[in-house]
């Protein structure tokens, strides 16, 4: 059965982005502290970077970023994650992850401009649309194909979802460090937990694992 995932790194004060952007350094240096755990694991070097030495490390975060990737058939994300706030006017942006994005299922992306679908050699298909979260998952859940569909975000994206109920098991990165601005995930969530089950892991390096998955008795 398809069951809608969620996976985010947050800050220990619940910020899921940062304020620290440039023209000249787009993500800024806060986001690389924000993930740095993740982007340290072997899968994210092999998935993302295409590094197929082995570097990375293997513990508890590799373990997580793993499972990122686990029984994915398609993709939700938003304009921002995709990277239209920036490149929005060129008709030739495919995204930020070359030639062989690592998500290689269908993507969605929640956008308020029609684009024409950009088909990767890998299997991934970028589609842009303008319709309500339900609607997009909808369609998201049909192409997965029974596999699971994973809410990519970012943060206001992640919020839509969470806020409207449709996501079924959420992963979130604690990060040990104080951002003290941007978008807060949990703000206006108050009570969300009620219909979940929450159980958390700590890796070595300091980021606490915490998952969500809805009870299905709820």
């Amino acid at each position: 059965m398809t069951r809608v995932r969620l996976d985010l790194n947050i800050s220990l004060d619940g910020f899921a982005t940062t304020t620290d952007q440039t023209p000249e350094n787009p993500f800024g240096d806060d986001w690389g502290r924000l993930t740095a755990a993740y982007v340290a694991t072997r899968t994210f070097r092999r998935r993302v970077l295409h590094d197929e030495s082995g570097a990375g490390t293997t513990g508890v975060d590799d373990a997580y970023a793993a499972r990122y990737f686990e029984g994915i058939g398609a993709e939700i994300m938003g304009a921002g994650m995709f990277g239209l706030h920036l490149h929005g006017d060129d008709p030739q942006w495919r995204g930020w992850w070359g030639d062989e994005p690592p998500f290689e299922v269908p993507v969605f992306v929640l956008t308020q401009r029609e684009r024409p679908t950009v088909e990767m050699t890998n299997g991934t298909v970028f589609h842009f649309v303008q319709d309500t979260p339900a609607a997009v998952l909808a369609r998201a859940i049909d192409a997965a194909g029974g596999a699971d569909v994973r809410i990519g975000g970012g943060a206001r994206t992640a919020r839509e979802f969470l806020g409207a109920g449709l996501v079924d098991d959420l992963h979130v990165g604690i990060s040990p460090l104080i951002l003290g601005d941007g978008i807060r995930l949990w703000d206006d969530l108050r009570g969300w937990e009620a219909d979940y089950e929450a159980s958390s892991e700590s890796a070595p390096g300091g980021v606490t694992h915490l998952t969500f998955r809805r009870n299905p008795h709820l």
